[in-house]
């Protein structure tokens, strides 16, 4: 029986014809394992992760292999993209037991869902020490049969000791200044210097902590925070981490000079750092800067949006190459001196070389480079490089592509419709602001029923059947105040409104102001999620407030903002001891220092006066802007035009410095990029 046939995982699709009997995440699964009295085997991964590639392919296609699973397990397979709760849950215990964790993840739980024994990818034969995939089985099968006290006993333990972890941080403390260097004093310490970004390899996009150095930077003037985050942008601008082509971002790099990706590019990191470059161009006025915003924000309108108005969330590591048939890792972005002649022609082709760092010996794997922009004192005619990359592209185009994950997940989405808004709005490009309309347009369609509850995914514009977490909520929600700063258009404020109500009243602790990140009518796992720290994408945690506290912001709720700051607590702990770890709320920390400041634009949505506000520095600034005598948004009530002039009220609390008219006084209130 194909159960994985209707699912809108493209994951999960992945799967639908192997010869393992694959169960989704589902009661009948452990109802089956309870009924046969056989262990469960619990698979995670995603679309995007070239070793779950590889275990599918070397085993879960495998015949064998997979008449050993069906005849003494109950298989199910979770896409962790959409059930991050599962995910989150089994991976602790991963962690836990085995000091690492990864994907695949391989778990063996009771027909309780109890963990009992743990992995990542195991392979077909030992190998490095590890028992093979049917070693394991067996082993597993084994102890099941014959040991099953044993088993029961462990599991209850693994199982007592996860429900146990409760987080204790938060409270009314809020992270303060003192804490906030700290913090950027533990970052100093583990900054690399000589190539950019945190710590050593595997070298990550550190997107939040960008954010919060240009914030710090903004309120206190502290020279080394902007520069951490100048030259790091800088490094993987020039890196092979940035697709030097077609734009975008690759998960992370392999080394630490950023040279070599780990090519699966996500939508998340995309999202993020486009908005950090726009950021940072804000900040400093920098070229480059915008033009890396940009080419990111094309790069998710034109390779990620699907047709439904959403974006889709990743695009594989893995494509074909045409010279052996196989899906190699990295085969549509490398090249060789020999195929930048082919296309070129032997002189474009050498210029090529050198300007993208192309080399006989090669960067990568058997001779290849991935392309980079490599410091160099050769000067180079902008207009023969823009033909080359060019032509490069369009050879590029004949090679077999990626494939990519095409269903759309509310949080990313959120996090992309932030990114369009503001990069569309400071730059003049109306068509990203659209997309970014449409995709929130797509959420509130498709993602949102009518009591506002989020559905986690969709696919082919049909929602999926997982509910939504809190990482779902709060960035969805920060993306629909995106909106609503830029447009003017009230609605989005109200949308948001309606998330973060659910945010605070399924989500939060009410004695402590912790957050969980599964709300408190989901599925019961065997422990209820929470976890504070920001990793790939912001967590729920800290993305809640943020977006709490810019609706509090925009709208004067005090339950809200009161929310925020207990929430907050966690950074009080956690930022001066772990600062990479928790950049997103060291960011909203530093927004809450700073007021946030309220900025409200009586008159032309989209006028000069409007545009300086959104490109304004101050930390976590909202803008509301409309006509007079507008109640779209509450920032502009009963807030005049002076002088038949459009007019700014820049405030906190709702209690404003003396209103201005000109852009350039503006700007020198709320901090002007230096363009």
């Amino acid at each position: 029986m194909n159960r994985l046939a209707g699912v809108t995982s493209p994951y999960l699709l992945q799967h639908a014809d192997n010869p393992v009997d694959w169960w989704p995440w589902e009661p009948g699964a452990f109802e089956e394992a309870r009924r046969r009295d056989v262990p469960v085997l619990l698979s995670v991964g995603y679309s995007a992760c070239h070793w779950c590639h590889v275990m599918a392919h070397e085993s879960f296609e495998d015949e064998a292999t997979a008449a050993l699973v069906n005849e003494n397990f109950v298989a199910v397979k979770v896409d962790r993209e959409e059930r991050p709760d599962v995910d989150a849950v089994y991976m602790e215990a991963v962690q836990a037991a085995t000091g690492h964790g990864g994907w695949p993840m391989t778990v063996f739980l009771t027909p309780d869902a109890e963990p009992f024994y743990f992995g990542t990818y195991f392979p077909p034969e030992p190998r490095h020490g590890s028992p093979s995939f049917t070693q394991v089985l067996q082993g597993v099968r084994d102890a099941w049969s014959e040991r099953r006290g044993e088993v029961t006993e462990v599991a209850g333990k693994i199982s007592a000791d996860l429900a146990g972890r409760e987080m204790t941080y938060g409270g009314t403390e809020v992270p303060g200044a003192e804490e906030l260097g700290q913090a950027l004093l533990g970052l100093v310490r583990e900054y690399d210097a000589t190539y950019g970004g945190f710590g050593g390899a595997p070298k990550f996009p550190p997107s939040m902590v960008i954010e919060f150095l240009l914030r710090h930077h903004a309120r206190t003037g502290a020279e080394g925070a902007l520069q951490m985050a100048v030259d790091t942008c800088d490094r993987m601008a020039r890196g092979g981490i940035y697709d030097q082509l077609g734009g975008g971002f690759a998960r992370y790099s392999v080394d630490r000079e950023f040279t070599v990706p780990h090519f699966e590019k996500m939508l998340y990191d995309n999202a993020l750092l486009c908005r950090a470059y726009a950021h940072l161009w804000r900040s400093t006025g920098s070229e480059s800067a915008r033009r890396i915003a940009l080419e990111t924000a094309d790069f998710m309108v034109r390779e990620l949006r699907t047709n439904e108005g959403g974006f889709a969330s990743a695009l594989d590591a893995d494509s074909e190459d045409p010279a052996t048939g196989k899906h190699v890792e990295g085969a549509y972005y490398v090249w060789t001196p020999a195929q930048l002649t082919e296309v070129l022609g032997e002189e474009d082709g050498r210029l090529a070389a050198r300007y993208f760092g192309v080399t006989e010996e090669g960067t990568f794997e058997e001779g290849a480079s991935v392309l980079q922009l490599p410091r160099t004192d050769e000067v180079f005619d902008a207009a023969k490089v823009a033909d080359i990359r060019q032509r490069l592209t369009a050879a590029r185009a004949e090679r077999p592509a990626p494939g990519r994950d095409d269903k759309v997940v509310a949080a990313w989405n959120g996090l992309a419709i932030a990114a369009l808004a503001e990069t569309g709005a400071y730059f003049g490009r109306q068509d990203l602001v659209d997309a970014a309309v449409c995709a929130g347009d797509l959420l509130v369609r498709l993602h949102m029923d009518p009591q506002a509850r989020l559905s986690r995914t969709s696919r082919d514009g049909r929602a999926g059947a997982n509910a939504g977490v809190l990482e779902d909520y709060a960035d969805v929600a920060e993306g629909f105040l995106a909106l609503a700063s830029v447009t003017g258009e009230g609605v989005w404020l109200e949308f948001a409104g309606f998330l973060l109500d659910h945010v605070l009243d399924r989500f939060v602790d009410a004695e402590s102001g912790a957050l969980h990140d599964t709300a408190v009518d989901a599925e019961q796992l065997i422990r209820r999620p929470q976890d504070p720290t920001d990793n790939a994408a912001p967590s729920g945690w800290t993305a809640a407030a943020g977006a709490l506290l810019s609706y509090a912001a925009q709208t004067g709720s005090e339950p809200h903002r009161t929310a925020a700051e207990r929430a907050l607590g966690v950074v009080k702990a956690l930022g001066p001891r772990v600062p990479r770890f928790i950049g997103n709320g060291l960011a909203v920390a530093e927004a809450l220092l700073d007021g946030p400041r309220e900025i409200a634009v009586v008159g032309e949505v989209g006028g000069r006066l409007h545009h300086t506000a959104l490109t304004g520095t101050a930390p976590g600034a909202v803008v509301a802007a409309g006509p007079e005598g507008s109640d779209e948004l509450p920032l502009l009530a009963d807030r005049p035009r002076i002088e038949d002039r459009d007019t700014a009220y820049v405030c906190r609390h709702f209690v404003c410095d003396a209103p201005v008219t000109d852009p350039d006084r503006l700007g020198q209130i709320v901090g002007e990029a230096t363009t």
